[in-house]
């Protein structure tokens, strides 16, 4: 059997309630695991891109991965936006190709 190359593999393949195996990686690697997790594929983007939940764990994660490198000024602005997208203050911007006219130049 050949080893999981990377935490979020190691934890996606342990019981869930083998703790040991999680305990073996330190917050900082597990937060980025889970941003990874969490982050929306490109093949993913326009049908996800608006949804709220998805959008907020996304940034939830990524403000996760900035407080725990000790970068306060950078998570805020991700905690706001996880916030804006639950409580509906934020709206996803319209794709910038959308109703874009290609010239057949």
């Amino acid at each position: 059997m050949v080893p999981p190359t990377s935490p979020a593999q190691s934890a996606a393949s342990a019981a869930p309630t083998d703790r040991s195996v999680l305990q073996s990686f330190s917050p900082e690697v597990l937060a980025q695991a889970l941003a990874e997790q969490l982050a929306i594929s490109p093949n993913d983007w326009h049908r996800l891109s608006a949804n709220r939940t998805v959008r907020a764990r996304e940034q939830a994660a990524a403000a996760l991965v900035y407080l725990l490198k000790d970068r306060p000024e950078e998570a805020l602005p991700r905690l706001t936006q996880a916030v804006g997208w639950l409580d509906k203050t934020l709206k996803a911007p319209p794709c910038p190709t959308h109703g874009e006219r290609r010239s057949l130049q």
